[in-house]
């Protein structure tokens, strides 16, 4: 058996909103559905979905208990792109661990982290 890929579905109550800080990432939407209030989002070989809750779901507020982790190139290129214009959950960074990354909020509150892995000889 193989897991061929992972594509997270994130709710919104404005799809609209969260498309646009999306774009702001390089996002282009792939794929959308107004009567459904669903888009996939896709950069590269990276795809994020994009609902409105479902009408039985108990949705109050975003919540995740994690974050969502990319793996990039070029990173000092995207914080410029993104430090003025989000709120920062901390700034970049070069850890002990050889990847330099930073993580900020997207529009709904999820935290997103982002990394380079950085030779170090």
């Amino acid at each position: 058996m193989t897991f061929k890929k992972l594509r997270p579905i994130i709710w919104t109550k404005d799809l609209q909103k969260t498309t646009k800080f999306y774009k702001k990432l390089g996002f282009k939407i792939a794929d959308q559905n107004e009567d459904w209030i669903w888009a996939c989002l896709k950069k590269d070989d990276v795809e994020i979905m994009l609902a409105f809750p479902n009408e039985n779901a108990d949705f109050k507020k975003p919540a995740f208990t994690g974050s969502l982790y990319f793996d990039v190139d070029n990173i000092d290129e995207l914080w410029n792109i993104v430090k003025d214009d989000c709120e920062i959950v901390y700034e970049i960074e070069t850890f002990d661990w050889d990847v330099r990354e930073f993580a900020i909020y997207d529009n709904n509150g999820y935290i997103l982290q982002f990394g380079q892995e950085i030779n170090v000889d």
